[in-house]
């Protein structure tokens, strides 16, 4: 019989103060095992300090598409920034490589200075690595992804592949297409990850479908699309199982109007998870 391992990751942590002590909240209850850092949030430094002082297992949550990049040389002039000086935005950011506006060789460069930043925060390089808002699955950026993982030796990341989804006639169509196009994206990314020997961990991308069920019943759908797809045959074992990894897309203290990622907010995009306010520039 497939064994699941789940894995409940609290994503944005350092986003904002509120945000953080709910997530540390739940760590704490035993309801989040793992949390994800975004290094150019506004209380990142505080978040890391949280994770030692409560010995949470944490990653990073690289972002090409919320906020300010990290990476000096990239903060005026890239092709990773808008017009206001800030990161495209979730839907922007897809738009701006649809038309072939942004240059990977500054993506991989500023994805390299938060894995510095998240060493300089924490004290150690992370041990997986994703990207807010999926981006690291989309064509292109997948590769230059795949290639900063291999290149610091960081074994894990994880894909928004979610079993079921198409079942789903709750969701509404704009909100599907969008869905499915982040899954036939993540499909496309396993051969790439694998082929730079990277091990992949599976994530419902909105939280919805496996969230709603009991964790019994996640790992046992997750364990079926192991088996039943032979994309994902490939797959080494990840965490020491092959794990079914549920991620409250929502997390906790979204409430908070404080903190962000030093950006206005994004335009309204096909999304269930609307951003707090941010205030511009804040830092």
């Amino acid at each position: 019989m497939l064994q699941v391992k789940l894995i409940v990751t609290g994503d944005d942590f350092g986003y904002c103060p509120r945000r953080n002590q709910g997530i540390v909240d739940c760590f704490l209850a035993g309801a989040v095992s793992n949390v994800s850092l975004l290094v150019n949030g506004s209380a990142a430094a505080d978040a890391a300090k949280l994770a030692r002082r409560h010995n949470i297992p944490i990653g990073l949550h690289a972002n090409l598409s919320e906020g300010s990049p990290v990476c000096e040389v990239l903060k005026t002039n890239s092709s990773l920034l808008n017009q206001d000086g800030f990161f495209h935005g979730k839907m922007g950011f897809r738009t701006a490589l649809s038309k072939g506006l942004l240059n990977m060789s500054e993506v991989k460069q500023e994805l390299k200075a938060q894995v510095e930043l998240f060493r300089e925060l924490t004290g150690h390089l992370p041990p997986h690595m994703d990207g807010h808002q999926h981006i690291h699955v989309l064509p292109e950026v997948r590769h230059v992804f795949a290639e900063v993982l291999q290149e610091y030796g960081i074994k894990y990341t994880r894909v928004p592949i979610e079993p079921g989804l198409h079942n789903c006639d709750w969701i509404p169509p704009a909100l599907m297409d969008f869905y499915l196009g982040v899954e036939e994206d993540s499909f496309n990314t396993v051969d790439v990850f694998t082929h730079h020997g990277i091990r992949l961990v599976v994530k419902p991308k909105h939280g919805g479908v496996q969230a709603l069920h009991p964790a019994a019943e996640c790992q046992r759908r997750a364990a079926g699309t192991f088996q039943s797809d032979p994309r994902l045959q490939p797959f080494p074992e990840a965490f020491g199982a092959r794990s079914c990894c549920v991620v409250p897309e929502r997390a906790p203290g979204t409430t908070a109007v404080e903190g962000g990622c030093r950006a206005q907010p994004d335009p309204p995009v096909p999304s269930s998870d609307p951003r707090p306010p941010h205030r511009q520039g804040e830092t």
